[in-house]
């Protein structure tokens, strides 16, 4: 664990010398005053799915002191402003030290953390979504009597000036190196940056969508985290969002996280991977196949899939993402290793070969259990996503695999080991219920599922009205039917929905 401490990435860790789930306020003062930190940031997740900020001026130790132990009031209203209003709006937010980080972007050396919404009695607030994934997480665990982890995989588009050299053929840029992939610098920089400050990242890479218009060249990417405790995963996608927006600001890019850009081309998806741990240890595999565990997760997936949507897929641009034969699940169903159903179960190292010792004469086989790393992938979000209701979406929907009747069943029914999209498997995907095909159908089905995501208090009744409210208000209904008569109508969306979530 010490030797973990010293390379961490972020400077508090190495510098206190333990694990950021251990830091104090007293922790925090000492960094602050022993490395001349001059000012404070306290950030949080408004209603848009941003963060906003609150800068505080370090004047002596008592006010620092003051700011950490009491948190500062801001104004809801213009925080959460469909559901909080100006006749009783205050809100406390109250830091949370594990968060804390050195803000990479600051010209004063400054120390930011990530902060939690309390109302008007000292509370947290209700329909706070941060607080909301902390509910789904105590239900699940409370229910189940294990731990709901997720990490994710945030594609991006990049967009810089057209170049004439090294060019990509369309649609084929995954896993391209340079010269061919034009801004591999720029991510590698976000991925050291996200870890300064927390993110525990896996890879990153160049993905399949790339293409030109007009003066510009448009290079997905893709960075992929490991997986962690579901509130932790929210939190280091929120950041990370949020520094590879400001890199490209410096960059002089410009970077979307939306669904779509362009009729015909891949779409950037939010693909969350999760998985089930009790005492540390991986519940989703025994002896190297999937078990009921994660068969049963996996059916309250299914069940919910079509209103997961309502938290993963938030505006219009989402469903043009979601069609037949651009990289996105439509069908709900699941299957090992298929990138055409909704719920995929990658690759696993559920074998006993040890392929280090086969390529490296010198290594000796060895018998480590890789099976930790297995997971299951839900691959319909996008980057419109609300992250935290989301991921609570996930956890909630997990739970209710285990308290409903045939969970088991349902799994068996609803896997594939084909393609669906192939023409001679016509009748299997015709057997399947389909997901949303715009925002009023998403609401539909959060409302027909409302009971499952309201039971054990995770998502209040008012909030779940709220959002159905939200995705009516788009009057999406014919979206497809109105886009295919007027092709202009696409790209005004995606103008107004560029910089979602």
């Amino acid at each position: 664990m010490k030797e973990n401490l010293v390379m961490s990435m972020n400077p508090l860790v190495s510098y206190l010398k333990k694990d950021s789930k251990e830091f104090t306020k007293a922790d925090i003062m000492k960094y602050i005053e022993e490395n001349k930190i001059q000012m404070v940031n306290f950030r949080y997740v408004a209603g848009d799915g941003r963060l906003k900020t609150l800068n505080f001026v370090l004047n002596n130790r008592e006010y620092l002191d003051q700011i950490l132990s009491a948190g500062e009031r801001v104004d809801g209203s213009n925080i959460f402003p469909s559901f909080i209003h100006a006749g009783s709006s205050d809100l406390y937010v109250i830091p949370r030290f594990s968060t804390a980080f050195v803000d990479p972007f600051a010209e004063i050396p400054t120390v930011s953390m990530l902060c939690s919404y309390f109302n008007k009695d000292g509370q947290p607030m209700e329909n706070s979504p941060e607080y909301v994934l902390r509910k789904a997480a105590e239900s699940f665990t409370k229910v189940t009597g294990m731990n709901f982890q997720a990490m994710g995989e945030l594609e991006y588009y990049v967009i810089g000036e057209k170049e004439d050299l090294y060019l990509t053929p369309d649609q084929r840029g995954y896993h391209e190196s340079t010269p061919f992939t034009k801004f591999e610098e720029f991510r590698t920089e976000c991925m050291l940056a996200i870890s300064k400050v927390g993110g525990q990242i896996k890879y990153g890479h160049s993905e399949v969508g790339n293409f030109t218009l007009e003066d510009k060249i448009y290079e997905q990417n893709e960075i992929e985290f490991l997986v962690t405790d579901v509130q932790d995963a929210a939190d280091q996608l929120v950041l990370a969002k949020w520094i590879i927006r400001n890199l490209a600001y410096q960059y002089g890019l410009d970077v979307t996280f939306a669904p779509k850009i362009t009729a015909g081309k891949a779409g950037s998806g939010l693909h969350i991977h999760t998985r089930i741990v009790k005492d540390g240890k991986n519940q989703y595999v025994t002896k190297g196949k999937l078990n009921t565990i994660a068969k049963s997760a996996i059916a309250g997936y299914m069940t919910c899939a079509s209103s997961l949507t309502a938290f993963g897929n938030t505006n219009p641009t989402s469903y043009f993402r979601l069609v037949p034969h651009q990289e996105a699940p439509t069908s709900i169903c699941w299957g090992d290793r298929n990138r055409s159903v909704l719920v995929r179960v990658p690759l696993g190292w559920t074998h006993k070969n040890d392929m280090v010792a086969m390529v490296n004469p010198l290594e000796k086989a060895g018998n480590r259990d890789f099976a930790q790393k297995q997971t299951v992938e839900f691959r319909c979000p996008d980057g419109s996503a609300d992250i935290y209701l989301l991921l609570a979406g996930l956890c909630v929907a997990a739970r209710h695999g285990f308290e409903m009747e045939g969970a088991l069943d349902l799994a068996k029914k609803t896997y594939v080991d084909v393609n669906i999209h192939k023409t001679e498997n016509k009748e299997k995907l015709e057997s399947l219920a389909q997901l949303p095909a715009s925002c009023w159908e998403s609401a539909d089905a959060l409302c027909a599922h409302r009971d499952i995501f309201e039971k054990h208090g995770v998502f209040a009744a008012e909030m779940i009205d709220d959002i159905i409210k939200q995705l009516k208000s788009f009057q999406d209904q014919n979206i497809r039917e109105e886009i295919k008569n007027h092709p202009e109508k696409m790209l005004e969306l995606v103008h107004n929905y560029f910089h979602c979530g």
